[in-house]
């Protein structure tokens, strides 16, 4: 399905330098604010006090927020959570307090917002308390960096055996570009990287693969089916060819994400922000980063062409 067919391809190659130079600089500065900064973790990590409340009209968040930072629960996040009259809590571990009776001291503190107002009638009921201790963090951070070294050695193995080992570390270069790109937005803004956003990067590793292994199969396809084209002109003549399919992929892929973004709350919000950042610049480094890499790497036309050996006769 194309939405338009673009007739003339678009001599992307011409630039290759230039993209790879503004793509470097990007990855050097995510790298620079992940080294500096470091990551803002979730309590799913770092360890703490999860409270789930249930409120019979919607609260209102920045009371409770106020509230909770007058009683000394400065580091805390409130939330909604499904419906308006969900609320979440996270309390981050502190060494002062006692685990057993943080959820009691979160619960008065919320039920001294609007106490006196007896029309509003906004008082919390509990409705789940979890707990989070620093260990189970820990194994929860070298789980989730487990699994995306297995992920990252996967997509490698699959496509040296599909492709060749150039397109291997080409596109494995670029997705890898695409997630170091999203740990240094969280990290130069202090976003909190928690579980769904390691989901969400993981999500991008598979979706960036996928566009290029699109576009890789059409490079081997050209390769194969036209003689006397130039490696840049074939690999500008597969992206051209793809850019219509791109599009609607990509739009349609967004689109959702935007209404997560917009409509799902502060529960989907840094997960829906991961995506539309993993999405953009998946699209760039699939096309603009992974193709000139393929290129330098010298991946030409017999590579793909099988040479053709001629029986000798025996003669007797």
């Amino acid at each position: 399905m194309e939405f338009f067919r673009i007739k003339k391809d678009i001599p992307f190659m011409r630039h290759a330098l230039v993209f790879n130079i503004i793509s470097l600089v990007t990855f050097l500065l995510a790298v620079f604010f992940l080294v500096n900064r470091g990551l803002h973790f979730s309590i799913e990590f770092t360890g703490g006090t999860l409270l789930e409340l249930s409120y019979t009209q919607a609260p209102d968040l920045e009371k409770l927020r106020k509230q909770m930072q007058t009683d000394g629960f400065a580091d805390a996040q409130v939330l909604n959570f499904g419906s308006s009259r969900d609320v979440l809590v996270r309390v981050p571990l502190s060494k002062d307090s006692e685990t057993a009776k943080v959820g009691e001291r979160v619960l008065a503190s919320l039920s001294k917002v609007d106490a006196g107002d007896t029309a509003k009638n906004v008082a919390p009921v509990l409705k789940r308390v979890e707990f989070v201790g620093p260990q189970v963090g820990k194994e929860l951070a070298t789980d989730g960096a487990l699994a995306l070294l297995l992920v990252v050695l996967g997509i490698m193995i699959y496509l040296a055996a599909r492709f060749e080992w150039r397109f291997a570390v080409s596109a494995i270069i670029a997705n890898l570009h695409d997630v170091i790109i999203i740990l240094g937005f969280f990290a130069l803004f202090q976003w909190e990287f928690s579980l769904p956003v390691l989901a969400a990067v993981l999500a991008v590793l598979g979706y960036s693969v996928n566009e290029s292994v699109v576009v890789f199969d059409r490079v081997r396809e050209t390769f194969k089916k036209k003689r006397g084209m130039t490696t840049a002109e074939v690999l500008d003549h597969a992206i051209t060819s793809t850019i219509s399919r791109t599009i609607i992929t990509h739009g349609s892929t967004q689109m959702m994400v935007t209404s997560m973004l917009i409509f799902g709350g502060a529960a989907l919000h840094y997960f829906a922000l991961a995506l539309t950042i993993g999405i953009l610049f998946g699209i760039y480094s699939s096309v603009l980063v992974a193709s000139p890499l393929v290129m330098w790497l010298g991946v030409s036309r017999e590579q793909f062409i099988k040479v053709k050996v001629e029986k000798q006769e025996v003669v007797v």
